[in-house]
């Protein structure tokens, strides 16, 4: 009998241990959130790269917005395992900001990537970066025009090209299955040039609200 106790006191201890766990780590990862899109706000009011925290190896570089799926998320610098953790990356092969050629952005398929689930063909996606060379905040609008499941080894679409693109990719199957053989692939093509945005200051003020309505939401969560 009390070993039945034991046993079950252990478990529940386990139980409690592993909850307490994954909530730390939701509000680890709403924080970081919180952080990376200040950094954001302050880089386009500075118009130099500001890191989310002291120690970060990476720095806010974008916004990625799909109206349609009322997706919102900031870019960071260079898709390493480590940055990944935080928010879609840039894949340091592709064309950066602003400049011809393909544009390469990776996320994971469990969270930052995991709503391209839903996207469809003639989906717009929209690219709000800030050149320092310009001085100004740009956009660019795009369409997409190609979904494809392809072999980890099929790395065509993920090459250079001659015309200006867009392609996002993340692993497949979607989720949090142990396996991911493949990988889901969205093309997208410029509707137009980029163009200069609102003044950065108009820019820094719409991003503070939507910075101080994410903390709201964490503390929420945090002390309900």
């Amino acid at each position: 009998m009390k070993a039945l106790r034991f046993l079950t006191a252990l478990i529940l201890a386990a139980g409690a241990c592993l909850t307490g766990r994954a909530t730390y780590l939701n509000a680890k990862a709403k924080l970081a959130g919180v952080l990376i899109r200040r950094a954001w706000e302050q880089s386009i009011h500075s118009g130099e790269p500001r890191v989310p925290w002291p120690w970060a190896d990476t720095h806010p570089v974008a916004r990625l917005r799909i109206p349609r799926l009322s997706y919102d998320e900031i870019v960071l610098d260079a898709a390493t395992p480590r940055t990944l953790a935080f928010g879609p990356a840039v894949l340091l092969n592709g064309a950066d900001f602003g400049k011809p050629g393909n544009l390469v952005l990776a996320g994971h398929r469990t969270s930052w990537f995991r709503p391209l689930e839903e996207i469809t063909q003639d989906d717009t996606i929209r690219i709000e970066w800030f050149d320092a060379r310009r001085g100004g905040l740009y956009e660019r609008a795009y369409t997409v025009n190609m979904i494809r499941i392809v072999d980890p080894l099929d790395v065509a679409l993920l090459a250079p090209t001659s015309e200006d693109a867009l392609t996002l990719v993340t692993c497949y199957p979607f989720g949090h299955s142990p396996r991911s053989p493949q990988r889901y692939v969205v093309r997208a093509s410029p509707l137009g040039p980029s163009r200069l945005t609102e003044s950065p200051g108009a820019a820094v003020a719409s991003s503070q609200q939507s910075t101080g309505r994410l903390a709201g939401k964490l503390l929420e969560n945090r002390f309900p």
